[in-house]
């Protein structure tokens, strides 16, 4: 009895010692280093995980149990807030003031000055504000309409592929021969990359999403293409190319650094592929299961747009926001969040929140008032050239293949498991 006593308190005491070890290491940091872990651990990337299309039950539970803002972990000493309420996040994403996105005090040697992050979601006013200016003239609907007609033509040739794989019945991957290549293929012409380059590009495209790697996964798919997009600018300051990259150089010089001009590449290459790309594989997934939306799609060219919205609404591939770092205590929702604290907004649970949306997919109450691109100064300056994709390709693919259908069970999909982007790791199909 006296040795278990004398175990309880020797237990004790080295607690008590590993806490204050703890306290003062985290105390003499100058922060947290996300580029030195080689995993993030299951309590910060559940809200990754889904069931099918759906968010876990665990989302729903805690919005329940806690309200719409609840903390979920604190790691390392800082404290991680969940925001799962469409208004709540609304706010959270619109204050310019109260919150931080600059992740750079969190990457060690990777976030500093000549490092590898950066670009418009980890900037805040008034860099952010000066970057966007620039950006936001190359995706108005005057200059996007120029992209139309190369964007039907690379619908139509990843088409072909997809027929001439296919023939002869053979089960084709949609999400490799069309879901990924158009958008890969439309960002490439978007920014003037040179054809011969495009190969290298798409090696470091989906890499830089999945946390199962940790951060050290993460920021090395970022720094490669962040590199590349340095060098490609550097190239098109002496010869400015026919996309968005020349057209800034041509119009506005030396107003912007080449690591600023990469920073905005890369941002449009970050929002623009993985993105598109998972709507394009879950999307045709979700249809192929709905077969009167399918011949919807071929019999009227005006049901496209409903249909777009309501897949991103209720597809919401990107799960998570950019990080907010609250700047000083805030209260969100009647909740008190500390200085320091990270907040993320959850966008699929957002885009299901009772008070403003209806359950399930519902086409007829289609709405583009979602947050599938996020909302506030940071919202996606891609989402009309995404809508424009969208809604030519799932009208191409349902006309080119009307009998298109899954050649597994739906259950037997394979997802990403933990990525950032939510999508699926392949779509075989007949078609048909």
């Amino acid at each position: 009895m006296l040795h278990g006593e004398l175990g309880v308190e020797m237990a004790l005491l080295l607690e008590a010692v590993r806490s204050r070890v703890r306290k003062a290491l985290i105390a003499r940091s100058p922060g947290i280093d996300l580029s030195r872990l080689d995993r993030v651990p299951e309590r910060l990337t559940w809200p990754l995980k889904r069931d099918g299309m759906e968010p876990v039950d665990r989302i729903g539970n805690l919005r329940e149990d806690k309200g719409p803002v609840a903390k979920v972990v604190t790691f390392l000493g800082t404290e991680v807030w969940l925001v799962t309420g469409d208004a709540e996040c609304r706010e959270l994403l619109a204050d310019q003031t109260s919150y931080s996105t600059d992740i750079r005090p969190y990457m060690g040697k990777a976030g500093g000055a000549d490092g590898d992050i950066g670009g418009l979601g980890f900037t805040d006013p008034p860099d952010h504000t000066r970057l966007r200016r620039l950006l936001t003239p190359e995706f108005t609907m005057r200059r996007l309409a120029r992209l139309k007609p190369g964007i039907e033509r690379i619908i139509e040739d990843q088409l072909d592929e997809t027929e001439r794989l296919g023939a002869g019945g053979a089960v084709v991957d949609l999400a490799q021969t069309f879901a990924f290549p158009v958008p890969f293929l439309v960002i490439c012409e978007l920014l003037g990359l040179p054809v011969e380059e495009r190969e290298k590009f798409r090696s470091m495209a989906s890499a830089r999403f999945d946390v199962t790697g940790g951060g050290i996964g993460t920021v090395g798919a970022v720094a490669g293409s962040r590199q590349f997009l340095f060098e490609e600018t550097a190239r098109q300051r002496r010869e400015p190319g026919p996309g968005l990259i020349g057209q800034i150089i041509r119009e506005h010089g030396d107003e912007i650094t080449d690591f600023d001009l990469a920073g905005l590449a890369d941002g449009a290459f970050t929002g623009g592929l993985e993105t598109s790309a998972s709507m394009l594989a879950l999307g045709s997934a979700v249809l192929l299961e709905r077969p009167e939306l399918w011949r919807l799609l071929i019999e009227e060219d005006e049901s496209a747009a409903p249909i777009v919205d309501e897949l991103l609404r209720y597809l919401a591939v990107v799960q998570i926001s950019f990080p907010r770092f609250a700047k000083q205590d805030v209260v969100l929702a009647g909740q008190r969040i500390k200085k320091g604290a990270v907040v993320l907004a959850h966008l699929p649970s957002a885009n299901r929140d009772p008070r403003a949306f209806h359950a399930g997919f519902d086409h007829g109450r289609a709405t583009s008032s979602h947050l599938a691109f996020g909302h506030g100064f940071h919202r996606c300056v891609g989402a009309e050239l995404a809508r424009m994709e969208l809604r030519a390709a799932y009208p191409a693919l349902a006309r080119r293949f009307p009998g298109l259908r899954l050649a597994v069970d739906p259950s037997e999909l394979a997802f990403h498991d933990r990525s950032i982007v939510y999508g699926v790791e392949s779509l075989p199909v007949y078609l048909g």
